[in-house]
């Protein structure tokens, strides 16, 4: 889809075991652990540039991909760096994806406060003074869709590229019906 651009892969794992993250924090040079601050281990990597939280728990988040390949890609890295160096993981991770930022640019302008009426209350929050966009919420979906003035959404809540394209075609399609996008 044409103007989509993924700016956050969320992703979420298992390394199905019990982490001593002190032990991993020497593992994994460069990482930030402080629990007196942060429950979780920091590891950030420089390609893909993600982060990775690990928990004690053996759970791993991965924040900052642009795919669900660079997010697991960044989980395989550090499952191999920690299994190298002594600590050991589950033999597969299964990458399981929370939520997808995009975003996506209708190419021209909306009148919010016509959006805001002709959308209607029960879907929408639109307060001006407090912040600048237009939340949409899709009925049946996760997928939240924040609106600008400069024709501009960031799409937020979608686990797949279906979602997202489904919930940007459902408001092109609303804004189109209302005359409020050509």
């Amino acid at each position: 889809m044409e103007n989509l651009k993924i700016e956050n892969v969320v992703a979420s794992a298992s390394m199905d075991t019990k982490l001593d993250l002190e032990e991993a924090s020497r593992v994994l040079d460069g990482s930030e652990y402080d629990p007196e601050k942060f429950p979780g281990l920091v590891f950030r990597i420089k390609k893909p540039k993600t982060a990775i939280l690990l928990f004690t728990s053996g759970k791993v988040v991965c924040t900052g991909g642009k795919t669900v390949e660079e997010a697991t890609q960044s989980v395989n890295t550090v499952k191999k760096l920690l299994n190298e160096n002594g600590i050991e993981t589950t033999s597969e991770v299964e990458v399981k994806v929370q939520n997808i930022v995009a975003s996506y640019g209708l190419g021209e302008d909306l009148n919010l406060n016509s959006v805001a009426i002709t959308l209607g209350l029960e879907r929408v929050e639109y307060e001006p003074e407090q912040f600048p966009g237009l939340v949409y919420r899709l009925i049946d979906s996760d997928v939240v869709l924040l609106l600008f003035g400069s024709g501009n959404m960031v799409c937020t809540g979608a686990k797949d590229l279906n979602d997202l394209e489904s919930a940007i075609d459902h408001i092109k399609g609303e804004l189109r019906g209302a005359g409020l996008i050509h």
